[in-house]
């Protein structure tokens, strides 16, 4: 189950996002963090335990960025990554973005959601306000992806998704 997340997940989403950052895969996030962002992020739930988490952050007009997707090893290669992008996804959609980013160790995940490698340097330099915080910064290695999912006509190409709660 995919659902957004609440307060009483923020102790959850913290220990799972740092256990992945521990070994290089993303950045770390502070509770306090978690906790002034909570409504960026949904969690994916297997029998009352969180396993998996991603959040949506707007970044400006029509961008928003796809941010610390982490999923428990155990439960990797069960679409618990994909859904929970496509909740951020249609999220976004709600709210009138059409562009999304992601900067990530593993962009091949990304690129079979649609999304294309970009140069960081085209991103607005406002989201460069995280990398400060980042102990590779600035020698970051992350790889910069995109998603418009505007067409020619103005219209969105993303199918609904349909969650819990």
């Amino acid at each position: 189950m995919i659902r957004k997340a609440n307060l009483e997940d923020a102790q959850a989403i913290h220990g799972l996002i740092n256990s992945r950052a521990k070994r290089g895969e993303m950045l770390p996030r502070s509770l306090s963090e978690i906790y002034e962002n909570i409504r960026d992020y949904y969690v994916a739930i297997e029998r009352n335990q969180i396993v998996g988490v991603a959040g949506l952050h707007i970044s400006w007009g029509d961008l928003a960025e796809v941010k610390s997707l982490a999923i428990k090893p155990r439960y990797q290669g069960k679409y618990l990554g994909r859904n929970l992008v496509e909740a951020c996804l249609e999220e976004g959609k709600d709210l009138k973005i059409s562009r999304f980013f992601a900067l990530t160790y593993v962009p091949k995940f990304f690129e079979k959601m649609g999304f294309k490698r970009i140069k960081r340097a085209i991103l607005p330099h406002k989201i460069w306000s995280d990398c400060i915080k980042c102990p590779r910064f600035p020698d970051c290695d992350e790889e910069a992806v995109m998603l418009d999912t505007r067409s020619k006509s103005g219209k969105t190409k993303r199918k609904r998704l349909d969650l819990v709660g």
